[in-house]
């Protein structure tokens, strides 16, 4: 049985934030931003890291739905949510700052995702409970 590590945890986070901000960021670099400024032509590049970004969006969003399930999911949707609001309430971040919110908005989607993505993995530490899936090793 493997064991989850905050390393491991941190590299969930570390890949859910890189796919979340290379398919959109307010700085301008972007999948979204590089779509945006090459229409209405698309070349095989572009496709093709529409296709890898789809892969990516694909396999986190299908672990963290199998993971939490829906319930779960707003769980942490709310969590993540929450916090934002408690950042802002607090003034760490100026509310009618639109571009550091996305920035917030962003990480917080990052946070759902690395999330669902390891929550298998800590339940499984916190429960002693196998999923079906790990029957097999």
């Amino acid at each position: 049985m493997q064991k989850i590590s905050w390393p491991g945890l941190l590299l969930r986070f570390g890949l859910a934030v890189v796919l979340v901000f290379a398919t959109y960021n307010p700085s301008g670099y972007s999948y979204y931003n590089w779509v945006a400024g090459s229409l209405p032509e698309f070349s095989a590049v572009v496709v093709f890291a529409g296709v890898v970004l789809l892969i990516g969006w694909t396999v986190l969003l299908r672990a963290t739905l199998r993971s939490l399930g829906p319930f779960g999911l707003v769980l942490a949707a709310a969590f993540f949510g929450v916090l934002l609001w408690l950042i802002v309430d607090v003034g760490l971040v100026p509310a009618d700052t639109t571009r550091a919110v996305t920035y917030l908005v962003l990480v917080a989607l990052s946070g759902v995702l690395a999330t669902g993505v390891s929550w298998s993995h800590v339940r499984r530490r916190i429960s002693g409970q196998s999923d079906v899936d790990d029957v097999d090793e």
